[in-house]
């Protein structure tokens, strides 16, 4: 069940828990209604089914961002197994940055690539973010699309965070650069994240170190919980900011 609270200029509903359903672009909506405040705020359940009946899945992307190295990709199929395992129902979506034509913010009309990975970016539930730690930094070519992002487009969606890099010392670029960019946007970010060293890999970019295994699919288990708990938050805001 996906909720979500949406305005509405009703001022009285009769009967409480009345369901029924109409028609929104290609989806059919069922909704349960109650009323949280009069006449503002109503609060609406929504479970979102296709024409068949079906219930929407929910859409995970997995984003490499990252123009060149193969170890954070590495790292993003391994944890796109490991929710696999945990919950077969979510829709996967791999994203290279490598395979996009990029832009710099700098108000010129957006390319083909960049108005694709903006609404992958908005379409998607939640997120898996993996990062390559550069000269003690995220790579700019990652900080460059989240400045493409609408503040809202992630907002009260689950995010978690993968990093690989050189040194052990440069773990907290993680704390430092990327969580306050993802708490600026209001992201459900998780608390735990895995950074990952060279030697944590072999020739073939396999990860072969058994603890980061288990960090990693502990960092799935607590993403997929994430997950399922913002199912029934509304992302519509009540300070309208």
């Amino acid at each position: 069940m996906i909720r979500r609270s949406i305005s509405d200029n009703v001022t009285k509903i009769i009967n409480l828990g009345i369901k029924f359903s109409f028609r929104l672009k290609t989806e059919f909506i069922s909704i349960g209604m109650t009323i949280l405040s009069e006449p503002l705020f109503i609060c609406y359940n929504i479970i979102v089914e296709d024409e068949c009946g079906g219930k929407v899945k929910m859409k995970i992307l997995l984003v490499d961002g990252t123009m060149f190295g193969l170890k954070t990709g590495a790292i993003l199929e391994q944890v796109e197994q490991y929710i696999k395992e945990l919950d077969a129902s979510f829709e996967l979506e791999m994203m290279h940055f490598s395979q996009y034509k990029h832009q710099i913010v700098d108000g010129s009309p957006l390319n083909d690539d960049m108005k694709k990975m903006i609404q992958q970016f908005e379409e998607a539930d939640a997120y898996i973010i993996a990062t390559p730690i550069f000269q003690a930094s995220i790579p700019g070519v990652l900080k460059n699309a989240f400045d493409f992002l609408h503040p809202k487009t992630m907002r009260y969606k689950p995010v978690s965070i993968v990093a690989n890099g050189g040194t052990y010392q440069h773990h907290l670029v993680v704390e430092n650069q990327l969580k306050p960019i993802l708490d600026y946007f209001r992201a459900l970010v998780t608390p735990n994240y895995v950074y990952t060293h060279t030697s944590h890999f072999d020739a073939d970019n396999t990860i072969v170190d058994a603890d980061v295994h288990s960090r990693l699919r502990e960092l799935a288990r607590v993403f997929v919980q994430y997950c399922e708990m913002s199912k029934n938050l509304p992302k519509e805001t009540i300070d309208q900011h």
